[in-house]
């Protein structure tokens, strides 16, 4: 549990500002989680790492360590190496969470809200595996997430004030990595680039539309709502058209 010495030492404002000076220093991604390390100690918590989200849930499978994602040394040996497998072939709720969640969140209250099962559960008994008991997350701007990792439940930890400064801090540390780093995407050989038509349609699809009512809505006629349709099959490598709408709402191109 937080003692009250610990309290003392993360309230304390020069603690704070010695914080926050270590991280301006940062010249690269290790030094701004050392920093961030020595701030979550006082919990104590260690840093799990941070990752730059990618513009669309399906483009995950795109992130590379070392460019997008960056592990701080606490992490356990094996974790990661056995994460980044499973990763490519099964959803991990986290990742939805971190990027429509505006507060830090632990994976004790993931599973509380998602209540996952069978297969979905394999990142939490992954981490269990290799002594990771719970993770606090913090999303920044939907655009990065910092990790906290703990061997027991924080619960019994996280105070509303403590979770404020463990937020505030990671969004610290990420405003420096923005800084530091000079990210520049590579071409995603698994990207779709569809068409503005296509999109329209799909988008009109998305809504239950037939074949018929898109083309009065859109202004076009049924055989090109049904050409678009097939193109955009295609492109997304979909079964059928329910197939390509719900795959173009996942990988965020239609609302």
């Amino acid at each position: 549990m937080l003692t009250a010495s610990a309290c003392e030492t993360i309230k304390d404002i020069p603690a704070l500002v010695a914080f926050t000076d270590a991280v301006v220093r940062a010249q690269s991604p290790s030094d701004a989680l050392d920093s961030l390390q020595i701030f979550a100690a006082c919990v104590p918590l260690n840093v799990l790492g941070a990752a730059r989200l990618p513009p669309g849930v399906g483009d995950w499978r795109s992130l590379k360590l070392g460019r997008d994602i960056f592990l701080h040394r606490s992490v356990p040996k094996g974790w990661w190496d056995e994460y980044a497998v499973i990763v490519r072939r099964e959803f991990d709720p986290g990742i939805m969470m971190a990027r429509s969640s505006i507060m830090a969140f632990t994976w004790t209250e993931t599973r509380r809200m998602l209540d996952p099962i069978g297969i979905d559960q394999w990142p939490y008994e992954l981490a269990l595996k290799y002594g990771i008991r719970d993770i606090l997350t913090c999303p920044i701007g939907r655009r990065w997430s910092i990790a906290y990792w703990a061997n027991k439940p924080l619960g019994p930890v996280l105070t509303p004030p403590l979770r404020i400064l463990l937020q505030a801090a990671a969004g610290f540390a990420a405003l420096r990595l923005e800084q530091i780093l000079e990210y520049e995407p590579e071409p995603d050989e698994q990207s779709v680039h569809l068409t503005p038509r296509e999109l329209a349609v799909l988008r009109v699809a998305s809504l239950g539309r037939t074949t018929e009512e898109a083309a009065k809505l859109l202004g076009i006629g049924e055989e090109t709502v049904r050409s678009h349709l097939k193109k955009a099959q295609e492109k997304l490598r979909a079964r059928n058209r329910t197939h390509a709408a719900s795959e173009a709402i996942r990988r965020h191109m239609i609302p």
